[in-house]
């Protein structure tokens, strides 16, 4: 992902009014991100502990959302998936993000969504850049441009849901 500046942040968001851009949180330390091994940026907000966001590129421009996620709740189940990486997390790790949907669906309250690595490290558990706390990732067959192709595709698929 090539590097990105908090105006190209701010203006790449699809699913948040103007005003909601302008105040939302962007990461202070934009400098020192891996850019070369992300796929995506994605952070949470520390002033809005339910709060993320997501920017990728897509068709060469910056596409930015906005996520919600519900407060961290005790869970029956030991590990769950994130469906954009496929990576293993013990609970806690994965959460249910929510993000409204474009247009007037999402005027009317209209949300999708996806169950994703709760810190958005998608791209650095690929790259074997962090390991999750349930351990190493699954060894896969997949090459890891294959693995990285097959994350960056579940995600467009995502936000053309966004759309729909």
């Amino acid at each position: 992902m090539r590097p990105l500046d908090e105006q190209d942040i701010r203006k790449s968001f699809i699913n948040c009014s103007k005003g909601e851009a302008k105040r939302l949180s962007v990461p202070r330390d934009l400098g020192e991100r891996p850019w070369d091994d992300l796929d995506f940026l994605g952070w949470r907000d520390p002033g809005a502990p339910d709060r993320s966001y997501l920017v990728t590129e897509r068709e060469g421009r910056p596409v930015g959302i906005a996520l919600r996620f519900p407060p961290a709740r005790r869970s029956l189940m030991r590990t769950s998936m994130c469906s954009l990486c496929l990576t293993s997390h013990p609970r806690g790790g994965v959460s249910l993000m929510t993000a409204r949907k474009t247009g007037a669906a999402g005027r009317e309250g209209n949300s999708v969504g996806l169950y994703m690595c709760t810190d958005l490290a998608c791209s650095l558990y690929l790259r074997g850049r962090k390991v999750p706390q349930a351990g190493p990732r699954i060894e896969e067959s997949l090459t890891l441009e294959e693995q990285i192709a097959r994350t960056t595709g579940n995600l467009m698929a995502f936000l053309d849901t966004l759309d729909a």
